[in-house]
C-alpha cells in the first residue's frame, strides 16, 4: 500500500489527524524534499513528532529511481510525504501511476496546498487564476522564457498568474529575484507587468503579504523562505481593497 499524505504549508503541527495516524502505523516513511518544504520543520523535528524515522528522498528518487520505494510499497504499508497537498505536483501523480500499474494499491490523504492559501492571503479570487508556471534560476547560457508567455497569456484573458519560485538544495528564490527576472523578460517581450503580489511564509504565524509595482515589491523586505509571486489581471473592486487592506497596495 503506498499512501500520499499532504503535509500542509508550514510546520509539523499542519498535518490532519488521520495522516499523522497512518504516518505512525507505516512500515516505512518517505518524505519528498525537491518540490517544496516545511520551512517550519526540520527532519528531527517530524521524525520525533511522528515517532518514526523519515527517510528524505530527491527528485531522482522519485522520478528516476523509484523502484525501491514501490517495492516497499508491494511487501508493505508506506508513507509518502510532501509539503502542500500531495497531487499538484505532476511527479507525484506520475509515482501514483507507477504504482497502479504495479497492482499496488494507492490512497491520498490531502492536506492545505499554496495553490488555495494565495486566495486568503491576496484576496484574489480563485477562479480567476490562469495556468500557473515555474520560475527557475537561470543557468549558463539557459534563460527560460515560458513563465512570461504564461503570464502574457493569461493576462490576454484577464486571469491572475501563480508563479512557483525555484528551490535548488538550500537555495531558495526570494521576491525581489524573482521579480527581477521576470522585469528582463518581460522587457524582453516588450510587455509591462503593472502590479505584482508577493508572499512569504505561508501557514506560518507571520506570513508576509505585499503587492505593488516591481519597484516597491523589490524593495520589501519578505525576511526568510518560502515565497511565492502573483501577477495580477485586472483587478476587481474588491480584490483591489483587499489588498489595500492586507497587502499594503
Amino acid at each position: 500500500m503506498l499512501t500520499f499524505v499532504g503535509l500542509g504549508l508550514y510546520d509539523k503541527e499542519d498535518i490532519s489527524e488521520k495522516g499523522l495516524a497512518l504516518i505512525r502505523n507505516a512500515d516505512q516513511v518517505f518524505l519528498e524534499c525537491y518540490t517544496s518544504r516545511l520551512m517550519g520543520a526540520t527532519l528531527s523535528d517530524l521524525e520525533q513528532f511522528y515517532q518514526k524515522p523519515v527517510r528524505p528522498l530527491f527528485r531522482e528518487d522519485v522520478e528516476q529511481h523509484p523502484d525501491e520505494l514501490l517495492d516497499c510499497a508491494s511487501r508493505g504499508n508506506v508513507v509518502f510525504l510532501c509539503a502542500g497537498d500531495p497531487m499538484v505536483s505532476t511527479t507525484h501523480a506520475d509515482l501514483r501511476m507507477r504504482a497502479e500499474k504495479r497492482g499496488i494499491p494507492t490512497a491520498i490523504i490531502h492536506a492545505a496546498s499554496i495553490a488555495s492559501a494565495v486566495c486568503g492571503l491576496s484576496g484574489l479570487q480563485n477562479y480567476r487564476f490562469g495556468k500557473a508556471c515555474s520560475l527557475p534560476f537561470p543557468q549558463k547560457n539557459w534563460f527560460p522564457t515560458s513563465p512570461i508567455d504564461v503570464i502574457k497569456e493569461n493576462r490576454k484573458r484577464n486571469l491572475h498568474t501563480l508563479v512557483y519560485l525555484d528551490i535548488q538544495n538550500d537555495r531558495y528564490m526570494t521576491v525581489g529575484e524573482a521579480v527581477g527576472l521576470l522585469e528582463i523578460l518581460a522587457g524582453q517581450r516588450g510587455i509591462a507587468i503593472p502590479l505584482y503580489v508577493g508572499i512569504a511564509r505561508a501557514g506560518s504565524d507571520a506570513p508576509v503579504v505585499r503587492a505593488g509595482t516591481a519597484e516597491q515589491v523589490s524593495a520589501e523586505a519578505f525576511g526568510p523562505p518560502l515565497h511565492i509571486v502573483i501577477v495580477p489581471a485586472g483587478l476587481h473592486e474588491m480584490e483591489r481593497e483587499y489588498l489595500e487592506m492586507f497587502a499594503g497596495l
